[in-house]
């Protein structure tokens, strides 16, 4: 018996992003998305107010960070969820392995909005499934190469495996959080 491996990879995330994880997040509002749950969240927020040690980004607004990260590290709002995701995820990786456009944390446009959010992470999903699917078996056994850092000399398979656990471990955050969002206590 003959596995197709690059298929059995990309419908192992597509899956979970077309059945559960897109679906989820359908209906997300700005004030679901900036909320944050707990004092002290690392968020997305209009420049110049950022709370954290440190603020990247290009545009009106930036995703607040430290590095090295703090343990235990700060919860994370939707926001900032969504678009490590975009940038972390699927963005960087699409730019160094699928000629996608350049992406860093430094530079990225994070949206001010829900809605301008969830496009740009279809986007960036599309991106990355369209890579991964035009692979083809060979495209699986090439090394990542020196911009993957700690995957530069893995077989791209090993990369595609990590990155789908990231997209389906983080998935699963932000559907808790709109849960948790959902059941809050409501004061007033």
């Amino acid at each position: 018996m003959s596995i197709e491996w690059n298929h059995v990879l990309h419908e192992q995330l597509d899956w979970h992003w077309q059945h559960h994880l897109r679906p989820r997040l359908a209906g997300l509002t700005d004030e679901e998305y900036f909320w944050e749950p707990v004092a002290g969240c690392w968020n997305v927020r209009p420049c110049g107010e950022s709370t954290a040690p440190m603020a990247a980004g290009a545009g009106g607004f930036t995703i607040d960070f430290e590095l090295p990260e703090p343990e235990p590290a700060p919860v994370t709002t939707i926001a900032w969820r969504i678009a490590h995701i975009i940038v972390g995820i699927f963005g960087e990786r699409a730019a160094s392995n699928f000629a996608g456009p350049a992406m860093d944390y430094q530079g990225f446009a994070y949206a001010g909005t829900a809605q301008e959010a969830l496009a740009q992470l279809d986007e960036g999903y599309r991106r990355w499934s369209e890579g991964v699917s035009g692979l083809g078996e060979g495209g699986l056994l090439r090394p990542c190469g020196p911009a993957e850092g700690p995957f530069a000399e893995s077989p791209l398979a090993e990369l595609v495996v990590h990155i789908n656990r990231e997209a389906i471990h983080h998935g699963a955050e932000l559907c808790l959080l709109r849960d948790l969002y959902a059941h809050r206590p409501l004061t007033g």
